[in-house]
């Protein structure tokens, strides 16, 4: 049994000093293919996790459940919009640089921002690392023994299958001129709509 989901649209706000790479951060419209959770083991939660986008909006809540740093020292305002929504605001210098937004049980969110990646979980966690990043096309290994094969499919669209030790396609996730990020069982992966991926579990 194969599901298709597509999250909504995202935006994001870029500031000048942040060092966001042009292009990078028109955040999210992803697709992402996934398996049954009967294939197996490891794949079960992969299959279950779906890729997301950042979005534009405002907020049910006034104030974020919870601040945290991130890798570049930049913070990030987490906000529950209920219905297992959530939003985080990226603030570098006083400013939001970018937002990200998950769509309950159907999207994670993921951001490429000059080489600091960023995913927003479907549970409201945020994960971020620096580097690791290869550009595809190409067929690369990533952390936690997954391979992503990734081909591009148009203008700033780029398909990446994330393969597991079997050589099965547990997921899939897809830009349309928009970074995607997934929560693949504890490896965060982001695939930038440059082509870009990278994954830190």
């Amino acid at each position: 049994m194969v599901g298709v989901l597509v999250p909504a649209a995202a935006s994001a706000h870029r500031r000048p000093g942040w060092g966001v790479r042009a292009g990078v951060l028109r955040l999210l419209t992803p697709v992402l293919v996934a398996k049954s959770s009967a294939q197996a083991g490891a794949k079960a939660g992969v299959a279950g996790r779906r890729s997301g986008g950042s979005h534009a909006g405002t907020a049910k809540t006034s104030s974020p459940v919870r601040t945290e740093r991130l890798v570049d020292g930049s913070k990030a305002e987490i906000y529950d919009l209920g219905s297992q929504r959530y939003r985080a605001k990226i603030i570098s210098r006083g400013s939001v640089v970018a937002t990200l937004e998950t769509k309950g049980q159907e999207a994670d969110a993921g951001l490429d921002a000059n080489d600091m990646f960023v995913v927003l979980t479907m549970g409201g966690e945020i994960h971020s690392w620096m580097g690791g990043g290869h550009q595809g096309p190409g067929t690369f290994k990533l952390a936690g023994g997954w391979t992503a094969k990734v081909t591009k499919v148009g203008e700033l669209r780029y398909r990446a299958q994330i393969i597991g030790h079997d050589g099965s396609v547990d997921a899939t996730l897809e830009t349309k001129q928009h970074d995607v990020g997934l929560d693949a069982n504890g490896v965060y992966i982001v695939l930038s709509a440059s082509g870009v991926i990278s994954a830190h579990g």
